[in-house]
């Protein structure tokens, strides 16, 4: 039997898309405009606003995203936008769902029929793909969505701010909701995963789908991901410490961009930003969990090989250390942010075994506190200064303490069970006594050392703890 409401959202897209001509599809009139705003009025009026909320259709969100990647005035830009949000929070595609009488607590549901901005998986076909980036079908593949990444890396170079246009700022707003969109489907699958151990709902993700394509340059996104959060946090930085020095932002912008433009650019600088990190927290616990499916035994060779994006992470800050301190000021994640640093020195210190990638449990004590353990020697301190540098290794250590910190007080608040895999170890005191003791180290290999502001904030910090201990 067919079902009734089939029928409603029926005419529903017919009326509603009623409203756009076929024929100004490509055009921007005044005219084409106006028919856009009315037909997203229409849309949020049908689907947002009656107590008997019906979701849209496919082609009717497609139209919406049409206007978002393609619109060229602010307006329809942001109301695109915003209305897609809401379609999507309103009507997700995947969520989860409480159980009675089941042996499991939660059950994933997966509305298939719902609307999506990706064309992924191995069942599309090559004229569905090469559609994909056509002015005539807004939906994005992997590789439209690693060249989008692409321009925002080309954009976040202050170089090129004076190229600055309405383009950008839609480009800025369209990949934060392609990132919600991801986030969308990939939390509730991987807190699926956490209580079944079921990998096949984190294989199955789009944010995974698009991580294992091979039409597109994985490390090349991963790259870019960390080159445009860098370029966007230096930036959005320097405006901030401008403004605070009452240097107006005006006086260092070139007089031929618009000033709204600029102001929208710094507004959707910060979205862009926040997205950026968003994307790059869930690659990693895309990582994680593939590591426990591994682990396991569950991964085959259809999951495929790639390198995780904390090595990159690694490899990146350790090929260029002018991106050392942009980085670590702009990722905000602490828990993640303490594994990277952390991570990041045990790269460069002896390992005292060989494991193998389903050993149980880490063979060295790789937590931040031991990470301080290891280095608070005259030895194994001149060792890892000659490999990183003493500028470094402040930054690094003022970071990781600052999100141990950080962790640490949030597992008091939320009386959060304290384990080496979820925190970084050892207790605060010990990790502040062990914190002044390689600077003290530091302090002794190099009697003209300077010690950096954030790393004089550190010690600050911790010697307060220590003494209020005693």
């Amino acid at each position: 039997m067919e079902n009734p409401s089939s029928g409603v959202r029926g005419a529903m897209e017919e009326n509603t898309l009623a409203i756009l001509d076929t024929s100004e599809a490509t055009k921007h009139t005044r005219d084409a405009d106006d028919d856009r705003i009315a037909f997203l009025e229409a849309v949020r009026a049908a689907s947002l606003l009656p107590e008997n909320k019906s979701p849209p259709t496919f082609k009717m969100c497609e139209a919406i995203f049409k206007i978002l990647r393609f619109g060229k005035s602010l307006e329809l830009i942001s109301t695109s936008y915003q209305l897609l949000n809401e379609l999507d929070r309103q009507f997700p595609r995947v969520y989860m769902m409480n159980t009675n009488g089941s042996s499991m607590p939660h059950e994933l549901v997966v509305v298939q029929e719902a609307w999506t901005p990706f064309v992924l998986g191995t069942d599309i076909s090559d004229s569905e793909r090469a559609a994909a980036n056509d002015l005539t079908s807004g939906l994005l593949d992997s590789q439209g969505f690693h060249q989008l990444l692409q321009g925002l890396a080309e954009v976040s170079d202050v170089e090129n701010f004076q190229a600055l246009d309405t383009k950008v700022l839609s480009n800025m707003l369209l990949f934060h909701y392609l990132v919600n969109a991801l986030e969308g489907d990939f939390v509730p699958r991987n807190q699926m995963y956490k209580e079944t151990m079921n990998w096949v709902l984190v294989r199955e993700s789009l944010l995974n789908m698009i991580l294992c394509s091979r039409k597109m340059n994985y490390k090349g996104l991963m790259k870019d991901c960390v080159t445009t959060l860098c370029g966007f946090g230096q930036f959005l930085a320097e405006y901030d410490n401008a403004v605070q020095s009452s240097e107006t932002s005006m006086a260092k912008q070139p007089k031929a961009i618009d000033t709204a433009l600029a102001t929208a650019f710094l507004h959707f600088g910060r979205l862009t930003c926040a997205a950026m990190l968003k994307l790059m927290v869930m690659v990693l616990e895309v990582d994680l969990s593939k590591k426990n499916a591994d682990m396991q035994g569950h991964i085959t060779r259809a999951d495929g090989v790639r390198t995780p994006l904390a090595e990159i992470i690694q490899d990146e800050l350790a090929y260029d250390k002018n991106i050392l301190a942009p980085f670590l000021q702009v990722f905000k994640d602490s828990k993640w942010k303490l594994e990277i640093i952390v991570q990041f020195f045990w790269k460069y210190m002896s390992k005292p075994s060989v494991r193998t990638r389903r050993s149980n449990g880490p063979a060295e004590d790789a937590t931040f506190s031991g990470v301080l353990k290891c280095i608070s020697n005259s030895s194994s301190t001149k060792s890892i200064t000659k490999k990183i540098g003493a500028h470094a290794i402040h930054l690094l250590l003022a970071h990781g303490f600052q999100a141990f910190l950080l962790l640490s007080t949030k597992q008091t608040v939320e009386d959060i069970p304290v384990s080496k895999e979820q925190m970084a170890g050892g207790s605060v005191v010990e990790t502040c006594k062990n914190l002044i003791l390689v600077f003290n180290c530091l302090r002794t290999l190099d009697k003209q050392l300077e010690i950096s502001s954030c790393a004089k904030e550190a010690i600050f910090v911790a010697a307060n703890i220590v003494s209020k201990k005693l």
